[in-house]
């Protein structure tokens, strides 16, 4: 006979094989509590599931509270939207790289979902791709595909037009290296010959228009190198404003982000669209430009895009674009 004590039997703790004495038998003890309202993975985000090199925030559109409008609105807006020859609404976001079909359904049903301005919560409607606008946590979807929109990290030297009678290097030589040539593509604003960086590019005119009309106040950030070092009251003297040839100026933000011996590199943000507006305000504070590089234009960044490049713009950025702009 064996005189072997059970393993596990003996010591309070011994938990080689089973829970010993004292220890709870419940299988599941020991694991993390599953929170209530965790939404299921691939459900949590929002619009645009494959642009996550746009550094979209899923947790955005999951934080929002739903829309639920009575029945007789949602009866309403159906039958404003509804295009019997459409096509089903959730297919069209899907199509439009929204997310799966199931989830696009969920996003409906929640009234995360607008057509032509009203919440839509019948996964039964159908649109007409070609006219109607249709927004998703408020990120308005590009469903014409002959649109383009590109970003061009633009190098010192080059001009900012097509074409160059003088026969300077312009926008055009890069769009034929990058193979992005389109019919109309142009350029939204302009950066001035020996200013680098962010310059955007497309054939969608409206957004082009209000992209530079000054009601919009699209922000701007440019990285500013100067001579240094450079005085205290600076930043507050330029975000208070100066008074330029052609008007006031001032910038909407003033950060210092690193010091050399001889050079200052700065960060300022702001809207005007005037001709050279960054180096005539720094010139008349006594801090004439060495270099000058556009990080940002409105919501869209340059990051770490190679200079001399131009790449196509996700579909989150162009919604936020839109967005910017009220569209």
């Amino acid at each position: 006979m064996n005189d072997r004590k059970p393993r596990g039997s003996g010591k309070k703790n011994d938990y080689r094989g089973g829970p010993g004495q004292g220890q709870s038998r419940n299988p599941s003890a020991g694991r993390p509590r599953k929170q209530r309202g965790t939404p299921a993975p691939g459900r949590q985000g929002g619009p645009f599931r494959d642009d996550a090199q746009d550094g979209y925030d899923r947790n955005l559109g999951a934080a929002r509270k739903p829309h639920r409008p009575n029945r007789a609105t949602r009866e309403q807006n159906f039958s404003e939207v509804h295009n019997p020859d459409g096509v089903r609404l959730q297919k069209l976001m899907a199509s439009a790289g929204v997310a799966s079909r199931r989830v696009c359904e969920d996003l409906i049903s929640e009234g995360r979902v607008e057509v032509d301005g009203k919440v839509v919560t019948e996964t039964g409607v159908r649109v007409d791709p070609d006219v109607s606008v249709i927004h998703v946590d408020g990120i308005r979807l590009q469903l014409d595909t002959t649109l383009k929109y590109f970003a061009f990290n633009k190098p010192r030297g080059v001009v900012s037009t097509m074409d160059d009678p003088e026969g300077r290097p312009c926008i055009s030589d890069y769009l034929k290296k990058g193979k992005a040539d389109t019919p109309r593509l142009f350029h939204v604003g302009r950066l001035d010959t020996e200013t680098e960086g962010l310059l955007l590019l497309t054939n969608d005119g409206e957004l082009a228009n209000r992209l530079t009309h000054p009601r919009y106040e699209i922000p701007k950030t440019y990285l500013v190198q100067v001579p240094g070092p450079m005085a205290k009251g600076i930043g507050a003297q330029l975000k208070e404003g100066i008074q330029l040839e052609d008007g006031f100026a001032q910038v909407d933000s003033f950060k210092l982000v690193d010091s050399t011996p001889g050079h200052v590199l700065v960060e300022v943000v702001l809207h005007s669209g005037k001709n050279r507006i960054v180096r005539r305000m720094f010139k008349e504070v006594g801090y004439p430009v060495e270099r000058l590089v556009r990080v940002k234009f409105g919501p869209i960044a340059l990051g770490d895009q190679k200079q001399g490049s131009i790449r196509q713009m996700g579909r989150q950025e162009q919604g936020h674009l839109m967005a910017e702009v009220g569209l």
